[in-house]
């Protein structure tokens, strides 16, 4: 390998580093082919401490009732991590998570309501690709743990079904 390659290489890992901060991701992987018997493969990642995400919570009461009433702690009505809940239907993938089938339709779910095995649950964007995510049983929808249009990372907790 090249000096020139070698310098080509360490822009590259950087800016794939940069690209996982700057997306919030926590692993990337690529492998680069250069020619039959030289390649180049990188797995980028970083550790994070993370608890149950915050943007993914339901939405809070509003700020009138809020001040009428205390509110419940947060550990005790929630799970401390949605994807141990044995409900939890979790990302295959990493990609861009859609409620509906296209802009301006109705959600394929919601709240309450009853799904059976392989109705989609929301479609996962990834590298263009468009990918239902079915029901793996039937059951009733308890809690949508993502919004439309965010970004979501392989095994992360999308719906907890009961």
């Amino acid at each position: 390998m090249s000096k020139n390659t070698h310098e080509a290489d360490v822009a590259f890992i950087k800016a794939l580093a940069e690209l996982l901060r700057d997306n919030d991701l926590t692993e990337l992987q690529v492998k680069r082919d250069y020619a039959e018997d030289d390649s180049l493969n990188v797995r980028v990642s970083r550790h994070t401490h993370m608890t149950a995400p915050v943007a993914m919570a339901a939405p809070a009461a509003p700020m009138a009732a809020a001040t009428a009433a205390p509110a419940a702690p947060v550990a005790d009505t929630m799970p401390e991590d949605p994807a141990a809940h044995p409900g939890a239907v979790t990302s295959p993938m990493v990609g861009t998570v859609y409620m509906q089938p296209e802009p301006g339709a109705p959600s394929f779910i919601s709240v309450g309501q009853q799904v059976r095995e392989g109705d989609t649950l929301i479609i996962v964007e990834a590298m263009k690709t468009m990918n239902h995510i079915p029901a793996p049983r039937a059951g009733t929808v308890k809690r949508i743990l993502v919004e439309d249009g965010a970004p979501v990372e392989y095994g992360a907790p999308l719906v907890i079904l009961e």
